[in-house]
């Protein structure tokens, strides 16, 4: 697929939610949402504190027409002169990248994400070496976890709004 097939790929407009780890910020999207990507920059990698940054670009901020802060808001950090990258001031969870051209939305972020597959790679000559292979080593199932992840107690905000959540998230 060339770079000018995968700008158009365009994801179905529908009404999207998500947010940080903790639930401080959520976030809901209006209209069809644009390219899928992931950034190999050594700013990306530091900012998610990754291998690569999974974005998608999203319709402009505003409510009911694009981007909405359905509660709190995201801690913006200026990364270079043109860009700003909106995190979870409580958590730090990733969720923006803006530029003068729009904004895009961290992937992992949203509560669905499995039609947001990344279409490009953007970026490449700064990639990892050995990211591209990661995949192709030893995987272990989730059975093998299946007595450690028992007693686990998860603090992490669902997958879907809630119509309350405490304002420092769950805890004991």
């Amino acid at each position: 697929m060339s770079e000018t097939q995968a700008q158009e790929i365009v994801v179905s407009a529908r009404t999207r939610s998500g947010g940080c780890q903790c639930g401080a910020v959520r976030f809901r999207t209006h209209g069809a949402l644009g390219r899928a990507s992931i950034c190999h920059c050594r700013m990306c990698q530091k900012a998610f504190g990754g291998f690569f940054g999974p974005l998608v670009s999203a319709p402009d901020e505003g409510p009911g027409t694009g981007v909405e802060w359905t509660r709190g808001e995201p801690t913006y950090f200026q990364s270079s002169v043109n860009i700003d990258r909106g995190f979870c001031q409580r958590c730090g969870t990733p969720l923006t990248y803006r530029h003068p051209h729009g904004i895009e939305l961290a992937i992992g972020a949203f509560d669905e994400r499995d039609d947001l597959a990344p279409q490009i790679q953007v970026n490449f000559d700064s990639h990892i070496p050995w990211v591209t292979a990661i995949f192709d080593s030893a995987k272990r199932q989730a059975t093998d976890d299946t007595a450690k992840q028992e007693q686990i107690i998860s603090f992490q905000h669902p997958d879907h709004d809630t119509e309350q959540w405490p304002d420092k998230g769950l805890h004991l």
